[in-house]
Parts: C-alpha cells; sequence; structure tokens
C-alpha cells in the first residue's frame, strides 16, 4: 500500500444552499429548504445546516419537512446554476493538478497534490490556498481535508461539517477511524450497518479487531472491503476529469418566467446565433441538437435530435432547433431558463446537395449569413438584428 500519497478533498456543504445564498446574500444564516414547489409528492434536493439540524433530510417529502422547519424560506432547484458553479470550482483547482475527481454538481473534489511540492510548496499550503482563492473568487466556504487516500479524506471532512479543515498523516489511518461510528464509513451500506449492529459492532475499532478470516464467516465477498474500511485501506486513484468531444453549451436565463411561444423562439434564435458563430469561427458543423428547459418549479427536461447533415448555418439549425424544443416543451409551467447544447462537431461535409433547387436554397443562406457575420465583425453584433429576437432584447437578468 502507497502511504505517501497526498489527498486534498474540497466539499461546499450543502452545495445548492451554498451557490442560492451567493446569488441572494439575504439567504445566510437562515434555514433554506431546496424543493420543487408544486407537485403533490416533491421531495428535498438539498437542505442548509440550519434545516438539517431540524430534522430534514434529502429526498423526504417537501410536506414534511415544512412541519419539522415552518420557519424555512422554500426554493426551486436551480440546476444550471450548480453547474456552472461546478465548473467555476473545478477551474479553480486545475492548475495544482492534472488528477481532479468532481461529484456530480454536489460541490466534492478529490485533488491528488502527490508530487507537487517542487512546484506548489507541501499540500497543505496547497490546500490552504485553494481555501482562500474559492472563498474570496467564488465567495464559498469549503471544507478542506489532506489524508493519505480518498477513504481517510472524506471522512476526516465529514468530521468537521459545516466549516473547518483536517489533516490525517500517513500512518494515522487506523487509529483516527477507531472511535468513529461505522456509517461515516464511506463504502460500508446499510445492510453491512444492520449485520454488524446485530452482531454489537458500532464502531470501526470494534471491527478492526477482527482478522479477515472471521470477517468471512458472516459477511462472505463482503469481508475484505469491510477489513480494508476500518483499517483506513484505500489504493483507488483519483480519476481525472473525463476529456470530453468538443462541445458548444450556450444559456439564456429569462428576466421573468415565461410561456410566450415569441419569447421562447426568439430565445431560441439568439442561442442559434451565437452557436452558429462560434462554429464558423472554429470552421466546425454540429451534427446534433440539445435542448435543456429548466421550469419554474424547479424541474428539468432535456431532448437531444440528430441533424440529418451537419451544418453551422442559422437558419438550418433553427428548422431543427424550433422542431427539438416543440417536442422538449411539454408543460404548462412557465419556463426559467433555456440551454441548448451542440456536439459531434465535425468539418463542414464538403458533399453538395443532390437536387439543384436545394443547392441554391443552402447556398443563399450560406451567402446571407456570410454577410451577416462581415457586417457583425465591422459595426458589432447589433448592428443587425432578426425581427424575432426582438421580443427577448432585454430579457437577460440585471
Amino acid at each position: 500500500m502507497n502511504r505517501n500519497r497526498s489527498i486534498i478533498h474540497l466539499n461546499i456543504a450543502d452545495f445548492a444552499v451554498a451557490v442560492e445564498r451567493v446569488v441572494d446574500s439575504r439567504l445566510r444564516h437562515r434555514p433554506v429548504i431546496i424543493a420543487p414547489q408544486g407537485l403533490a409528492r416533491a421531495a428535498v434536493y438539498d437542505m442548509s445546516e440550519e434545516a438539517y439540524q431540524a430534522g430534514v433530510r434529502k429526498r423526504m417529502l417537501l410536506r414534511r419537512a415544512r412541519r419539522l422547519c415552518r420557519d424555512a424560506c422554500i426554493l426551486p432547484p436551480h440546476p444550471d446554476r450548480y453547474e456552472r458553479a461546478m465548473r467555476a470550482l473545478l477551474k479553480k483547482t486545475r492548475p495544482y493538478s492534472p488528477l481532479i475527481e468532481t461529484g456530480e454538481d454536489d460541490g466534492h473534489l478529490f485533488v491528488d497534490a502527490t508530487g507537487t511540492m517542487r512546484l506548489f510548496g507541501p499540500p497543505i499550503d496547497v490546500a490552504w490556498r485553494l481555501g482562500r482563492q474559492i472563498h474570496t473568487d467564488l465567495g464559498f466556504d469549503p471544507i478542506w481535508s489532506l489524508a493519505p487516500n480518498k477513504l481517510i479524506a472524506k471522512v476526516a471532512s465529514r468530521l468537521v461539517k459545516p466549516t473547518g479543515e483536517y489533516v490525517v498523516a500517513a500512518g494515522e489511518e487506523e487509529p483516527f477511524l477507531a472511535p468513529l461510528p461505522l456509517w461515516m464509513l464511506p463504502g460500508i451500506e446499510h445492510r453491512d450497518l444492520l449485520h454488524l449492529q446485530a452482531l454489537n459492532l458500532t464502531r470501526a475499532a470494534q471491527v478492526s479487531a477482527l482478522s479477515l478470516e472471521q470477517l468471512q464467516i458472516p459477511f462472505g465477498k463482503r469481508a475484505r472491503l469491510l477489513y480494508e474500511a476500518v483499517r483506513g485501506i484505500d489504493p483507488s486513484p483519483v480519476l481525472p476529469v473525463a476529456q470530453k468531444p468538443p462541445v458548444i453549451r450556450v444559456d439564456h436565463e429569462f428576466a421573468e418566467d415565461t410561456n410566450a411561444v415569441t419569447a421562447l423562439e426568439g430565445a431560441l434564435y439568439g442561442l442559434i446565433e451565437q452557436v452558429g458563430a462560434q462554429l464558423r469561427h472554429r470552421r466546425l458543423a454540429t451534427r446534433h441538437l440539445c435542448i435543456v428547459l429548466d421550469y419554474t418549479d424547479g424541474l428539468r427536461h432535456t431532448r437531444h435530435a440528430a441533424v440529418r447533415t451537419a451544418t453551422a448555418n442559422d437558419t438550418t439549425l433553427f428548422e431543427r432547433a424550433r422542431k427539438l424544443l416543440s417536442r422538449t416543451w411539454v408543460r404548462r409551467v412557465r419556463i426559467r431558463h433555456l440551454r441548448l447544447i451542440c456536439d459531434r462537431l465535425v468539418f463542414p461535409p464538403a458533399q453538395l446537395d443532390l437536387f439543384a433547387d436545394q443547392r441554391r436554397r443552402q447556398q443563399k443562406h450560406d451567402n446571407l449569413v456570410a454577410a451577416i457575420d462581415r457586417i457583425r465583425a465591422c459595426f458589432g453584433h447589433d448592428a443587425v438584428r432578426m425581427g424575432r429576437t426582438l421580443a427577448v432584447a432585454n430579457s437577460l437578468p440585471g
């Protein structure tokens, strides 16, 4: 087992609530519950420490959470905000290590600082520096821990929630875990806990006193995991963020939630113009579109569609995107946020349309878009405005 690793675990406690408090400082020190509203069986998405102390838990029915914490401020989820905040958090940590493992937009990061001392100093200094930068630049107060592996780092950060720091040196893993209840150890499942409780085993030290052979009698194949977990053995690597294929993603947040067709289509055309300009600038075309709608009540709908012939032409893209929007927009609830994603980016196809009239029509569209690009390059984007975008000219917040 390698005891020379240095793993930093960063955790923005109650991440969704922390993001909402950055957006609206009036929410600080108030109990906050984030959950879709207006649904019969709406469940809690996240909650603040104040609501947690009142008994609110994730996935609890909202009506029960209201009874437990009557003075809580109820907010709908904003998944787009949490994604942007997670990308900003990742951007702050990338310079310090090529090995960064993230959660699912939940404010958790593992950073492998092994072997970076010559560049950035001792790992504990890196952890302090990251904590200060995230607080100063993003407004979050991260918990952080430093340990020889991910398991110990995860447990250490749980001990100091909602704020604090913890350092566990190499060789101290088993003594560190010894007094802790077993439910705090990642990887030990609920059925394991029930079985251990039936044997009157509730703390790590009690289980670590047993040999692997003794654990195999009641737990079989699960014995190895339990044996290593209570001793702080975790050789699993920090997995780097996957290098995804190039994607163009653009967003529109409405100043007021809307379900007006003209507003939605106008905003969509504005996004098409943005992605089209980026595609043409990069000499690329897209073969796939995705539309994401975030509703007022916090629910999200996503639909995908292939583009039969790869294109970067605004008119062609809008025709396909408008059809996709009608398939995605299936509720009467107002829409807060619209996202357009273009992926499967390729070089523009060289093959011409088979029929002459189709070639001439496409050439006209391409010539028109090229002329608009030249005008905007000289005089700015607002030098040419499409009529359908005028209805949403001032629809961006702030």
